[in-house]
């Protein structure tokens, strides 16, 4: 089982390095095309609206990568200094809380994006249910990945270490993230 919890984020961010470099790729080309054709031509007026749109979809995509390459911010000053046990337990509980927050962003953010179902865009006329969606998806496969960090932990494995290879490529290490 632990095999296909390994499996699963390892995929998860195979599938979202090149989604999220092709993002960034696009949102440099968009945003480079509304500062030419400002200065040299007259404004196009959809640039802005894909930005943003590109913008808060490489973030909430960006924050499942981190989650599946254990790389959000932790602050474990006050945890280090507790027994392992208790630590376990502790970090256990913390995930399970994190979990649970994820599934309820899920929802409200499923009856978000329903509810805003009518609503298109300014400039592209586009259903903004296409960029809400994002939001549940998101929140879900965070919660799955939190679900397979809960059976990791419960199975006795650490989730302290990034789990992709680029700390050791980078000529960092590979000391505790």
């Amino acid at each position: 089982m632990l095999r296909w919890i390994t499996h699963m984020d390892r995929a998860v961010a195979a599938v979202l390095k090149p989604v999220l470099a092709g993002g960034i790729a696009a949102l440099i080309a968009v945003i480079t095309l509304q500062i030419v054709s400002r200065v040299l031509f007259s404004a196009v007026g959809w640039t802005e609206e894909v930005a943003r749109f590109l913008l808060v979809w490489l973030t909430f995509l960006g924050a499942v990568l981190a989650w599946a390459q254990r790389r959000h911010i932790v602050v474990t000053v006050l945890v280090d200094r507790l027994p392992p046990a208790v630590r376990r337990w502790l970090s256990a509980l913390a995930l399970a809380c994190a979990v649970a927050a994820l599934v309820a962003l899920a929802w409200i953010g499923y009856q978000y994006m329903i509810m805003q179902s009518y609503q298109k865009s300014a400039s592209l006329r586009v259903p903004m249910m296409y960029i809400y969606a994002v939001i549940p998806l998101s929140a879900c496969l965070m919660a799955l990945l939190g679900l397979a960090d809960l059976v990791r932990m419960c199975r006795g494995g650490m989730l302290s270490e990034p789990d992709d290879d680029s700390a050791t490529d980078s000529g960092e290490g590979e000391g505790k993230a």
